[in-house]
């Protein structure tokens, strides 16, 4: 518990951390937030340091507002907050365009201009756009709302695919749980890294996730997406480990290989040899998530063919090595681990 004290005090008490809620918000961009500042209170109670957040959900239709699951929240007014000087974050979700016709509203964020840090999760974006707060700025909403964010609000500089962007006090961030990304970034920055990695160790999640929004939604996209392919990447998933080259694939498929590789980049956007680098891949981001697998062994089993190429792939697909990315899951000061250094650990994959 002593690296417990070595984590930087930035306020004089508690900070303020005010999340905006509207009627049919989205719940988990208001859950997320509020989760990881309530466990880095948590943690730091338990080291015998005081809270280091006060949050509060606030809404104009305070005292309740009901979220697009249905579930309703306890709600503070608007009113009385305009000099607080901690933190705002807008939530996103069906509900925000119409929250975004409201003057008031509107209104009431640009008086908390200046007064602390204004982020956004998913399509809050939208919100923070329509009271003028992102002019000039860069920004990023879910990646399916991107392209009407610029096309709406052409003054605000809109990237595709950062999990969270930091523009000065103006913070924006990507799709749903990117709002776990942000709060996690806001922590760091608040209380140093120490806290931040223990947040994120004890909700199962990461400090600092690998790879983009776009990157995701293409994985997921390629699971899911009805183009006559779904049974083939059924398929390449369980025989990873075999040739897998495009005659396999179009005979699996029962194609020539000129016609598989011309309908297959029609139906996906990819090619079958990006198909297949994206699933292996993806099944040793799971080895490396809770396996002492060597990279030896999970480049033969995933069919990579050598130690290079797998380090080299995951690169290209992730923008981390390896190594990297299993010591985003290293141990902590604050939940003890297991008894082993982390470094000790991660050695078996360098």
């Amino acid at each position: 518990m002593s690296e417990c004290l070595q984590i930087r005090p930035t306020f004089g008490g508690p900070h303020p951390v005010d999340i905006l809620a509207f009627a049919d918000a989205q719940l988990l961009d208001i859950a997320g937030p509020l989760q990881v500042f309530a466990s880095a209170n948590d943690l730091l109670r338990a080291a015998g340091r005081p809270s280091a957040y006060a949050t509060r959900v606030l809404a104009r239709e305070a005292p309740l507002v009901t979220t697009s699951s249905g579930l309703a929240l306890a709600a503070s007014p608007l009113a009385g907050v305009r000099e607080s000087q901690g933190s705002l974050i807008v939530s996103g979700g069906r509900g925000v365009h119409a929250a975004a016709d409201d003057p008031a509203l509107l209104n009431w964020l640009r008086g908390r201009v200046g007064g602390g840090r204004i982020c956004s999760v998913c399509t809050g974006a939208f919100l923070l756009a329509a009271a003028g707060i992102l002019d000039g700025r860069r920004a990023v909403t879910h990646w399916k709302h991107v392209e009407r964010l610029a096309r709406s609000y052409p003054a605000i500089r809109v990237e595709a695919d950062p999990l969270f962007i930091e523009d000065g006090d103006v913070w924006t961030s990507a799709g749903v749980t990117a709002g776990i990304d942000l709060a996690l970034a806001l922590v760091e920055r608040d209380q140093g890294a120490t806290l931040a990695l223990a947040v994120a160790r004890s909700l199962v999640v990461f400090l600092k996730r690998p790879g983009g929004q776009a990157q995701f939604s293409q994985t997921l996209s390629m699971q899911t997406r009805a183009d006559g392919f779904a049974d083939l990447h059924a398929w390449v998933e369980g025989h990873l480990d075999e040739d897998l080259s495009v005659a396999r694939l179009a005979r699996r498929a029962a194609m020539s290989e000129r016609s598989f590789r011309r309908h297959y980049a029609e139906a996906t956007g990819t090619t079958p040899a990006r198909m297949v680098e994206r699933l292996r891949v993806e099944a040793a981001r799971i080895l490396l998530d809770g396996s002492g697998v060597s990279l030896k062994e999970m480049a033969r089993r995933l069919g990579f063919g050598g130690e290079e190429k797998l380090r080299r792939s995951f690169q290209r697909q992730l923008g981390v090595t390896p190594s990297d990315y299993r010591q985003r899951f290293a141990a902590s000061a604050f939940n003890g681990g297991d008894g082993v250094p982390a470094r000790t650990k991660n050695r078996r994959l360098a």
